[in-house]
Formats: structure tokens, C-alpha cells, sequence
């Protein structure tokens, strides 16, 4: 049976204080510190997914709605004690914590992949998370980030993405662009998605090439120089004339659907 929350200070709901502040607390490094997954869909993916759920928190309705695996807490509020948990007025009634996935090793990831997405600089977690909901839904096997990506399961991120980012194999990458000679290495053809290329992306044959790596970067500066120099095919999505560029997260979906 759920244990009632009555302070929003409770320290058995400490996971989920202030959400407001940041991603990440006070004497923790970015990226580090348990995901908190908001929402039902997320959370019960997040349930079924057989992680390392910490707690269960939200408003009796919802919570008495989920399957909750034996042994994990669950707590619930009112909606008043609830929103002075977490700083705001939580509308989707509930959210759990869990401890971060553990990261394969590249070797394995690459083995065990046909395409993947790789992305460069990308710091707006909605953006990453809703590349994570695209990736699962069109294909792509696993997410390569350089190290300066903001954190994929920061609590936005993993939203946008319904809880699809804490199941998607995925890695930060600390050699970069060194570690794109392993992609290639692995058999991978590297597409850079760049609205300046002259390749048009209809013609990347799926079939030519089986393993296909797509960099992506951020919206503005795009992806450097370093990474176009190391990748074996720049590609871009053809639009009508006086368009620049879709934003990553639609050109991240468009791709991935030609690829397939």
C-alpha cells in the first residue's frame, strides 16, 4: 500500500525536491545523481524497462493506476503537498526515480547495432529527448553523444522522449571526434546531416550501406569541423529554396525514416 506524503519536505521523497532548480543537485556532477521520469506513459515504461526503480510518488489516482514492481516505495500526496515537493504544478500526477542506466561499452554497442544517431554539442534537453522518441520509433538502434550533449536523462529530456531515452542503448563518447575512426572501423558509413552539403539524402542508399552512423549537431553553430572532416558522406535534406534548415529534431526524424 502507497505511504501518504504529508510534508513536502519529506525526506523519503528527497529524489524528487525542487525540480525546479536544475538538473542536477546540490554536490553532484553533471550527469550524475538518479533519473527522474515524469509522467504515466514515461513511468511505466520506466517500470517495465527493469531498471533500478527508487521510489514511486504522485496523486493517489495515479499512482493506484500503476503496476508497481514488489519492493519499490511508493508514496502519494495531494496535488498542494505534491506541487511543494517539486517546486511547480506537476499535471500529470506522477513521477518516479531510478539509477541511471549503466552505459555499454562502445565495442559492444557498435556490435550490436545497424544504425545509430550521433550527436555533437547538442545542449536543449527537449531536443535530445524528442531525437530519443524518433529513434526508437524509426529505427535507429543506439545514441552516440560528444561530451559537451547535455545530459540525455535529465528529467525534461526523458520526458519529451515518453521514457524511450532510459531504454535506448546510448553512451557519451570521451574521445571526441577520435572516437568516429572506431564507428568506421566498426563498418559504419558516416553521414553528417549539413543543409550546406551537395549530397542530397535521398541518395544514401540504405542498401548500399547497411551500417549507417548520423551525426547531428545543434541548431546554430551545426556540427564542427572536426567532425564533418572525420565522417565519409555529408548529406542534406532538400527543401523548397529560401528555407536555411528544419531544426535538429525534425531533421533528426526525416533522416531517420530515409534511412531505414
Amino acid at each position: 500500500m502507497p505511504e501518504t506524503i504529508t510534508d513536502p519536505r519529506d525526506p523519503r521523497v528527497a529524489d524528487f525536491h525542487d525540480l525546479h532548480a536544475g538538473d542536477r543537485r546540490p554536490g553532484t556532477e553533471r550527469g550524475t545523481g538518479p533519473v527522474v521520469v515524469e509522467g504515466v506513459t514515461a513511468v511505466e515504461r520506466l517500470l517495465a524497462s527493469g531498471l533500478a526503480v527508487r521510489c514511486v510518488y504522485g496523486i493517489p489516482g495515479r499512482v493506484a493506476a500503476l503496476d508497481v514492481p514488489a519492493g519499490v516505495p511508493v508514496y502519494e500526496a495531494d496535488k498542494w503537498v505534491l506541487s511543494g515537493t517539486i517546486g511547480f504544478r506537476l499535471t500529470r500526477g506522477v513521477l518516479a526515480s531510478c539509477e541511471r542506466p549503466a552505459p555499454p561499452s562502445l565495442a559492444d554497442l557498435l556490435a550490436g547495432a545497424r544504425r545509430i544517431a550521433v550527436l555533437e554539442g547538442l545542449n536543449d534537453h527537449e531536443n535530445i529527448g524528442s531525437i530519443g522518441r524518433s529513434a526508437w520509433a524509426l529505427g535507429i538502434d543506439a545514441l552516440l553523444l560528444d561530451p559537451t550533449c547535455a545530459d540525455p536523462y535529465y528529467r525534461r529530456s526523458v520526458r519529451v522522449s515518453m521514457g524511450h531515452l532510459l531504454t535506448t542503448p546510448l553512451r557519451v563518447l570521451t574521445d571526441w571526434p577520435g572516437d568516429l575512426a572506431r564507428v568506421r572501423a566498426a563498418g559504419f558509413t558516416t553521414v553528417a546531416l549539413t543543409p550546406g552539403a551537395r549530397t542530397d539524402l535521398r541518395d544514401v542508399d540504405p542498401a548500399q550501406h547497411p551500417r549507417t552512423a548520423l551525426l547531428l549537431g545543434a541548431e546554430g553553430p551545426g556540427l564542427s569541423e572536426a567532425a564533418m572532416a572525420a565522417v565519409d558522406v555529408r548529406a542534406r535534406i532538400p527543401m523548397r529554396p529560401g528555407v536555411d534548415s528544419l531544426g535538429v529534431a525534425a531533421a533528426a526524424a526525416v533522416a531517420f525514416a530515409q534511412l531505414r
